[in-house]
């Protein structure tokens, strides 16, 4: 086998192992996180109903209970997560080769974490186009019970419909374009956000990891530990961008731009409705990334020692 047909098969064997490894990081991180998402997206399109997280958790759970409250958008956030995880590692893997080639690092191992950073801002571009659909869907079913309350209370007909009818409904009415609402705010938020993830997630694992000791040995504790700084850090980092893009996804009567409706909320609202929902999405992404990380790198682990 020549040199480059070598290179090409261990390229796509890479890709492969990082898009298995991200996409059951994916469905990790949907079922440990998605209560306390459902809370965020409820706190972020309503800010006025619910006092903290307690209460509007404890709302949606007696009102609606756990699968048509809680987990409300399971559906579309699995699919959502499942493939902006898969897309945003497998092309992680492949910006981080890029990387290594810029910066002319012996191998993806030697990457400082501020590559790792350049990597993942860039990977975090292709994540976005497969993210918006479908985290566009979540939210609105998210936050059905209460644009149901709103719409009957100006004496509007609404009825809640299931993840393939509302994707139906809104292809119907607006054409493809339709699935693409807040794709803006979502790049705005995914590629800084994304710089900040894998670099707060490398950059934890240097700090962690012992005289001598290699990345990759860290072992469980310290992956999960690593995993929720990247999250921590993606969320402090973005969050005003993620309130917006909420606020566009749930209520198509908002058609401002993204400037535009930052300074509307923050007129209108106060900043602090920019950080609204801050605490469930910092409480949720602790457990969530730090699983998302550790499946992640075992799978691959397991991946890279079976073929």
């Amino acid at each position: 086998m020549s040199h480059s047909k070598h290179n090409e098969s261990h390229h796509t064997k890479d890709g492969i192992i990082d898009f298995t490894a991200g996409f059951l990081g994916g469905v990790a991180l949907v079922y440990v996180g998605q209560p306390l998402d459902t809370v965020k997206v409820k706190m972020q399109t309503f800010p006025t109903l619910y006092g903290n997280m307690v209460h509007c958790f404890k709302h949606t759970f007696l009102t609606d209970g756990i699968a048509r409250g809680l987990y409300a958008g399971t559906v579309p956030a699995l699919v959502a997560n499942v493939g902006e995880n898969s897309v945003l590692f497998l092309g992680y893997g492949f910006c981080q080769k890029f990387m290594q080639k810029v910066t002319g690092a012996d191998d993806i191992k030697s990457l400082s974490a501020l590559d790792n950073a350049s990597a993942g801002f860039l990977a975090a571009f292709f994540s976005s186009l497969v993210l918006c659909p479908t985290e566009l869907i979540k939210c609105k079913l998210q936050a059905m019970y209460e644009v149901e309350k709103r719409e009957a209370a100006l004496n509007r007909v609404f009825k809640r419909v299931g993840p393939f009818s509302l994707t139906a409904q809104i292809l119907r009415n607006e054409g493809v374009f339709g699935l693409f609402r807040g794709l803006t705010p979502t790049i705005m938020r995914e590629m800084p956000g994304y710089f900040f993830f894998f670099g707060g997630y490398e950059g934890a694992r240097e700090l962690l990891t012992k005289p001598g000791q290699s990345k990759e040995d860290i072992g469980v504790a310290k992956t999960m530990v690593a995993g929720s700084c990247g999250g921590v850090v993606f969320w402090t980092t973005t969050y005003p961008f993620d309130v917006i893009k909420s606020r566009v996804q749930v209520d198509s009567k908002l058609s401002g731009g993204l400037i535009a409706t930052l300074l509307h909320i923050a007129r209108n609202e106060g900043v602090s409705a920019l950080y609204s929902g801050l605490t469930p999405t910092l409480v949720r992404t602790i457990p969530a990334t730090a699983v998302l990380f550790l499946t992640y790198e075992y799978t691959r682990k397991c991946l890279h020692y079976i073929f």
